[in-house]
C-alpha cells in the first residue's frame, strides 16, 4: 500500500467525498536541518515525502515505516511573526493530522507548528477566560487540540505555557485558572524535541 492509501485508511475523513485529490511522487527529505532542534531534523531527515494536493490546498504527506504526519508545505510569512518561527516554517510547515505514532503532547492537535496555529490569537482566546496583560500578551499559538486547547510560545524567550480549560494532561503544573506549564518541556525546543524523540524512538 502507498503512504497515501495508508493515511487514507487512519484517516479516512480528510478528504471530503468529491474533492480532486493528486498525489505526486515519493522522495527523500531535501531542506536539511533546523538549528536548535537536532532529533527533530534528524526525524524530517529520515522521512519519505509525498507532495499532496486536496481540493487545491498543497501538503507534504512525511511518513516512517506505517507512521506518519500529513503536514503544510513550507512557507514564508509575514514579519508580525516571530523570526525563530518565521525561518521554522521556511524549513518546515507543522502538521494537521497524525497517525499509528506514539503518545506526546501533539496527540489529538488539530495544528502543530503551523501558520494557521500561530494566527490565533492566543491572547484574545485566553481574555475571554479573564487573564489580560502581559501575561499572555506575548505568546504565540504553537498547536490547536482538537477539544480547543492551546500550546503557546512566548515570542522573545520561548517559554511555553498550556491554555486547558479541558484538560487529562499529566506532567503539567498549574499557573493558575486554566493555565499550565508542562513539568518537562519548560520551552518551545524542549517541547518540539520531546515529541521529535518520542516519534524517534516509535518509529525506528
Amino acid at each position: 500500500m502507498s503512504d497515501w492509501g495508508r493515511f487514507l485508511e487512519c484517516v479516512p475523513w480528510f478528504v471530503s467525498p468529491g474533492a480532486e485529490v493528486v498525489v505526486g511522487p515519493s522522495s527523500t527529505w531535501t531542506r536539511g536541518a533546523l538549528p536548535g532542534l537536532p532529533r527533530l531534523s534528524a526525524l524530517l531527515a529520515s522521512a519519505r515525502v509525498t507532495p499532496v494536493s486536496v481540493a487545491g490546498h498543497s501538503y507534504e504527506l512525511l511518513c516512517w515505516g506505517s507512521s506518519g504526519w500529513l503536514c503544510e508545505p513550507p512557507s514564508e510569512a509575514d514579519s508580525s511573526y516571530p523570526d525563530s518561527l518565521r525561518a521554522f516554517w521556511r524549513v518546515f510547515g507543522g502538521t494537521v493530522e497524525q497517525f499509528f505514532g506514539p503518545s506526546t503532547w501533539w496527540l489529538n492537535q488539530n495544528q502543530v507548528l503551523t501558520v494557521d496555529a500561530a494566527s490565533l490569537s492566543f491572547c484574545d482566546v485566553v481574555s475571554e477566560y479573564g487573564f489580560a496583560g502581559e501575561e499572555v500578551r506575548d505568546y504565540v499559538t504553537v498547536a490547536i487540540e482538537a477539544n480547543g486547547n492551546l500550546t503557546a510560545a512566548h515570542c522573545t524567550t520561548g517559554r511555553l505555557v498550556l491554555f486547558a480549560p479541558d484538560h487529562s494532561f499529566s506532567g503539567v503544573t498549574s499557573l493558575g485558572g486554566y493555565l499550565y506549564t508542562f513539568d518537562e518541556a519548560p520551552d518551545l525546543a524542549s517541547w518540539i524535541e520531546a515529541c521529535a524523540g518520542a516519534w524517534q524512538a516509535g518509529v525506528s
